[in-house]
């Protein structure tokens, strides 16, 4: 990117959108800053307002914490890019990584292993899902409401019990196939295209879940070709710039388990030299640029 640090990029604004002023937001738009750009991290209403023609948005849309959904603001980003600014993580990105069926069949469509998934809902014929399963919310984050079932009378407790979540009666539940856990899987971060971070993911004790928010450790892991082979393609799947992609073991190779369009991460995620922040905005302002540059 030195290359092109020039008047034209400096003189660009780059807005991280989302809601949740996270860690990771925050050291985006800083990364974004430390290269000389008008950086920060706006709602999406603040963003509409501020980014002009040229400027660089990021959509960073979460799931919403009741997991029911996308968090508001697909509209503002259709707007963004509708009048000239250069669109990163567009809404059909986001949806596409957080709806995990609609997730599961843009996966299997492109070839890339993901585990077998079945919708069970209200009304909606579905065929039995074989056991063991784990079901989880079809917009599920952090672990929440995610079951595992081995015998059909733990699956149909499972069933009686989230039946009496919000998230249920709008959109079902999703049974997937159980990958046997071994405790631990990767986390790969793909920004423009290129593999910018890695980490595994160490489940807590008790515990065969391996969120963080469900007290795992996360640790500096190197990210095995076929690993990164099937993060570029999981992310290109679903058309996203800055990605998150879960990859859980099997037998000798991986499994794509989770893409996420909110992915949080951390310093030691790094890939080769380098801040992991700084190098995920060098590889959006080359998309970026590019696209500009193509329109």
């Amino acid at each position: 990117m030195r290359g092109v640090r020039g008047r034209t990029i400096r003189a660009m604004k780059f807005v991280v959108v989302a809601h949740r002023r996270s860690e990771t937001n925050h050291a985006l738009a800083g990364a974004a800053a430390a290269l000389g750009l008008p950086a920060s991290v706006l709602s999406p209403r603040d963003a509409l307002r501020t980014l002009e023609p040229g400027d660089i948005a990021l959509g960073r849309l979460d799931v919403r914490d009741e997991v029911d959904g996308v968090e508001s603001g697909t509209a503002e980003l259709e707007r963004l890019a509708a009048g000239g600014a250069a669109l990163l993580n567009p809404p059909s990105a986001l949806v596409a990584a957080h709806d995990k069926l609609l997730t599961a069949r843009i996966l299997r469509r492109a070839g890339v292993p993901h585990p077998r998934t079945w919708l069970i809902a209200e009304g909606t014929p579905s065929p039995a899902p074989e056991l063991p399963v784990v079901l989880k919310p079809r917009f599920g984050s952090w672990g929440r409401d995610v079951v595992r079932c081995s015998t059909a009378e733990e699956l149909d407790g499972a069933l009686a019990r989230l039946a009496a979540r919000p998230w249920f009666a709008e959109h079902g539940v999703l049974a997937q196939e159980l990958i046997p856990p071994v405790g631990w899987d990767l986390r790969l971060i793909v920004a423009g295209g290129r593999v910018i971070g890695a980490a595994r993911r160490t489940a807590a004790v008790g515990e065969w879940r391996t969120n963080v928010a469900l007290g795992g450790s996360s640790a500096p892991a190197p990210a095995p070709p076929l690993a990164q082979r099937l993060a570029l393609e999981a992310a290109a799947a679903v058309n996203g710039d800055l990605i998150g992609v879960d990859l859980l073991p099997r037998g000798g190779g991986f499994v794509v388990a989770e893409v996420n369009g909110a992915v949080d991460f951390m310093p030691h995620y790094a890939v080769g030299p380098g801040n992991v922040y700084r190098n995920a905005v060098h590889e959006l302002m080359r998309v970026a640029l590019i696209r500009r540059a193509a329109a």
